[in-house]
């Protein structure tokens, strides 16, 4: 058996490339924030999580030049070793600051932080209890660890606490949710969460990458809600709103520790840029400066949501800048983006398996920086098309 059989019979995403409807690896020539420029043509971009639209901004612009300029393009080595800078521990502070903890640890990617942080807490006697539309790198940390895996139905708290009332309580447990969900745009319901996690004994951790920004003030999901104190573990990344690249956990300064001496993707990876670290902190403070781009990006989404309603495409449960168009077909989906990217819209088109089958969909996002005049677009273009392929 050659174990390389599996990718000479890997056809799925060939077909798409042949018959003209591949909507990934997508090569631009520039991105301009609001807009990107494909092969001369520019596009408004509705398919980025740049929510603030904070790549383009000056101050964080030069806050990346100025950094290079000072220490050089890597550190070129591990946070364990010699790849710790003060500037990475002063955005360690800042950030767990912002989000109400007493410390944070910095990791490269926001993969890394999930993949390390549950794999390192996680041991043979602990049992770490997923919402099943989890983002992946949540559920691969989970893999990691050495405990049982167990699934509730997505935002069903009903159906997290039969999962937890089956857990022997000599067991340690870990609940882990997404804050804001990336492809349907809903809330996890918190405070019900937090109930049940409190009751059973388990601790909980919400991975806020998408939430950091645009819920609670730009704090996330715990301060949406106004748990910070009933969130254990809050995650984020720096490659949404903060306009960088890496992550972060934040929570108590004893557990931050142990983390930071165990997550072997910490360990054992090279330290986040000097230019990415500086990036993310510059994009912190802008968005702590002007909160007014917090207030636009979910003003937009009300109106974009509103708006999709009115045309009467199905939006399912978003109640957030990320909106889903459901289309419920994975050739109808690729008809349909095909014909928003040579109209000039960019969406992400979302196909089984990574959503259900019957649930394919386009995902939109936005951005702060989007102007009036380019969501007229956006939805003059939504309609056309959808009335054209027979969804409104």
């Amino acid at each position: 058996m050659d174990i390389f059989e599996k990718c000479y019979n890997y056809t799925y995403a060939k077909q798409y490339i042949a018959s003209g409807y591949y909507p990934y690896f997508i090569a631009m020539q520039g991105n301009e924030g609001s807009e990107a420029i494909f092969q001369g043509r520019r596009l408004i971009m509705c398919g980025s999580n740049n929510y603030l639209g904070l790549t383009t901004h000056p101050k964080v612009r030069k806050a990346a030049i100025e950094a290079i300029e000072c220490y050089g393009t890597s550190c070129t080595g591990s946070r364990f070793l010699n790849g710790t800078l003060e500037l990475h521990e002063q955005l360690e502070h800042e950030l767990a600051e912002w989000v109400g903890k007493q410390a944070a640890l910095v990791f490269s990617t926001g993969m890394q932080v999930n993949l390390g942080t549950i794999s390192s807490l996680v041991s043979r006697n602990d049992v770490v209890i997923l919402d099943r539309d989890d983002h992946a790198s949540i559920v691969d940390g989970a893999r990691l660890g050495w405990g049982k895996v167990k699934r509730f139905q997505h935002n069903n708290v009903e159906d997290l606490e039969r999962v937890l009332a089956g857990v022997a309580d000599n067991l340690g447990k870990l609940v882990v949710v997404d804050g804001l969900f990336s492809m349907e745009g809903d809330i996890a319901p918190l405070p019900g969460i937090a109930k049940v996690c409190k009751h059973y004994g388990a601790r909980l951790m919400v991975d806020d990458a998408h939430a950091l920004g645009i819920l609670g003030g730009g704090r996330g999901t715990a301060a949406h809600f106004g748990l910070k104190d009933e969130v254990d573990l809050i995650m984020g990344t720096f490659s949404k709103s903060l306009a960088s690249v890496g992550g972060y956990i934040a929570g108590d300064e004893d557990i931050i520790h142990y983390i930071k001496h165990h997550a072997r993707s910490l360990i054992f990876s090279a330290s986040i840029p000097p230019a990415n670290a500086a990036t993310a902190l510059a994009a912190l403070h802008v968005m702590q400066e002007e909160p007014e781009r917090v207030k636009r990006i979910n003003d937009i989404g009300d109106y974009m949501r509103e708006s999709y309603h009115q045309l009467g495409f199905n939006t399912g449960n978003s109640v957030s800048p990320i909106i889903p168009i459901f289309i419920g077909d994975d050739m109808r989906a690729a008809i349909f983006w095909k014909a928003m990217f040579e109209a000039g819209v960019y969406v992400n088109m979302i196909v089984s398996p990574a959503v259900p089958d019957g649930k394919q969909l386009l995902r939109t996002s936005y951005m702060a920086t989007h102007t009036d005049d380019q969501l007229a677009k956006v939805l003059e273009v939504f309609s056309q098309v959808g009335k054209q392929v027979g969804i409104i």
